[in-house]
């Protein structure tokens, strides 16, 4: 496909019809270097690997070698589209109606990303932003320390903007931590509920005190954290069978108030309240970019219009 760096548009709905589905790339970065490379881009192309993690390509054009150094950085994978029969138009297919683009990963980020192309500036672009977000943008900015290279500013075209465009300016980030807990039981059949321990009630009352507890009130510069429970799921196909184990993810975005071992300490302590009063046995890992070293937010201020 041929497509001109000067259309943001156009990009646009090339880049969207890149089935880039964390962590795959989709042909979304391939097609990002077939554009920059003609304009005078250097372009890298890295895989980051890591233990546990699915493998994450990564792009890095840059344009001159002179200071200052202005990187614009995004990544173009897109979460799931769910369910295809209840989008109003395919989800890759960047169809434009009544003046909108529409398509998944039309706002977030790929319309960003088509724009920072067509402004023909350094450019840095992952693939890992939607998915565990550990081989993309941390492992590049350590790529680029190992070469030398320092970035003096970095634009992040994020949609942050509520109501209208420009309307809010975001000069940090909330943390991010993702954790699964497992409760353990015993399977046995549910006519005989006497001689197995369902764990799936067990489940849902630890989910309802993390769900309900209030984590903060939030601060001057952050509005409160909040935890989410994002997957559920039970190694169980058959109806009359009390499973052996029933398993949630939850993802909390927290404020400044919290550091990554402070929230960690918060969530094993509502789970062992939780779990205290009906003798439950489980698991819980954390995982997540939630530290400070790479996404807990320092500040953030909105500047809006009036």
């Amino acid at each position: 496909m041929t497509v001109t760096a000067t259309d943001p548009v156009a990009l646009t709905q090339a880049l969207i019809r890149c089935e880039s589905v964390t962590p795959a790339e989709g042909g979304a970065l391939t097609l990002l270097e077939s554009v920059l490379k003609p304009a005078g881009f250097t372009c890298h192309r890295m895989t980051f690997t890591e233990p546990g993690t699915p493998d994450v390509e990564n792009l890095y054009a840059r344009i001159g070698a002179s200071a200052p150094h202005l990187c614009f950085a995004g990544h173009t994978d897109v979460v799931p589209p769910g369910d295809l029969a209840a989008w109003t138009v395919p989800p890759f297919a960047g169809e434009i109606r009544d003046g909108r683009l529409y398509g998944r990963g039309a706002v977030d980020m790929k319309g960003g990303v088509a724009c920072f192309v067509a402004a023909a500036l350094r450019h840095l672009v992952t693939g890992d932003e939607e998915g565990p977000s550990i081989n993309g943008t941390m492992k590049v900015l350590d790529w680029l320390k190992s070469r030398g290279e320092t970035l003096d500013v970095c634009i992040v075209g994020e949609p942050s903007n509520p109501d209208t465009l420009g309307d809010e300016i975001k000069i940090g980030r909330r943390g991010s931590l993702t954790a699964e807990i497992v409760v353990r039981g015993k399977q046995g059949h549910a006519a005989y509920p006497a001689k197995a321990d369902n764990p799936i009630p067990k489940l849902a009352r630890i989910l309802d005190r993390l769900s309900s507890v209030e984590i903060d009130r939030g601060t001057p510069d952050f509005e409160p954290s909040n935890l989410q429970v994002t997957v559920l799921s039970v190694p169980n196909r058959a109806a009359n069978v009390i499973p052996a184990e029933a398993r949630a993810t939850f993802n909390i975005r927290y404020n400044d108030t919290w550091r990554r071992p402070t929230i960690e300490a918060w969530v094993r302590e509502q789970c062992a309240a939780a779990a205290a009063t009906i003798n439950a046995a489980y698991d819980l890992e954390f995982s997540g970019t939630g530290d400070a070293r790479n996404s807990v937010a320092w500040k953030l201020r909105p500047i809006r219009r009036s």
